[in-house]
């Protein structure tokens, strides 16, 4: 019989994974001894706190990033002939804004049981604190990072928020952060509203709803920090 696919959750930063992962994830994380990972150090650093300090050598470990061919993601189906794969992505959900996907595709396709568990999803959180449309919203990943095709990608969700009365949730790479906090206070109609949500579970976490017209006469710094943003009209 094969093994399972657990969708093991990781913490959104550098804390203790007790203080975000019920004790049930913990446990099911400490009972794999193979895992297929977005980045090897980043995923034994967080099984090491999770309980498996000194065992690390121990585990097997299949790396599945944005560079991993799709052939080889095939081959990762025959881990599942000797037992159960963890998959844990770079922080948060795996396979929510991940690459870690592709290979729960696979298992579907193989008739592989895949089995989800509790964790942190910054979009979610984002828009459960932002005070907009929860009831409907889209994810629409990362807006182009050419100016031109930035503002109309901005104009086009914005007029999809108007039409639909959906949140409008995105996300940038932490280096062009301020660029598209920049663009939208630009481009923008000043009754939008617009969440910025960083470091989101971390000590320095700031969460904030404004109209576009306040957060241009009080504009921020967001810097380097993963960070969701969300636009409702």
């Amino acid at each position: 019989m094969k093994g399972k696919l657990y969708l093991i959750p990781s913490p959104l930063g550098e804390y203790a994974p007790e203080l975000v992962l019920p004790g049930a994830v913990l446990e099911v994380a400490c009972s794999l001894k193979t895992f297929v990972v977005e980045e090897v150090r980043t995923a034994r650093r967080f099984l090491s706190a999770a309980g498996l300090k000194g065992h690390i050598d121990e585990l097997t470990f299949h790396t599945l990033n944005e560079h991993t061919a799709p052939e080889e993601v095939a081959r990762l189906a025959t881990l599942f002939d000797a037992g159960d794969v963890g998959l844990i992505s770079e922080a948060g959900l795996p396979a929510v804004a991940d690459p870690g996907a592709a290979l729960v595709a696979l298992c579907h396709e193989k008739g592989i049981e895949v089995v989800p568990l509790v964790g942190p999803s910054s979009l979610m959180l984002a828009l459960m604190a932002s005070g907009l449309n929860g009831q409907s919203f889209a994810f629409r990943g990362y807006l182009p990072a050419k100016t031109d095709e930035r503002r109309a990608a901005l104009k086009d969700v914005e007029h999809l928020s108007k039409q639909l009365n959906q949140s409008q949730i995105f996300i940038e790479t932490p280096y062009r952060n301020d660029a598209l906090l920049a663009d939208m206070l630009k481009y923008l109609q000043p009754g939008t509203r617009l969440c910025v949500a960083a470091d989101i579970t971390l000590p320095g976490a700031f969460i904030r709803t404004r109209t576009v017209a306040q957060w241009r006469r009080e504009p921020i710094t967001i810097g380097k920090r993963p960070c969701v943003f969300i636009i409702l009209v």
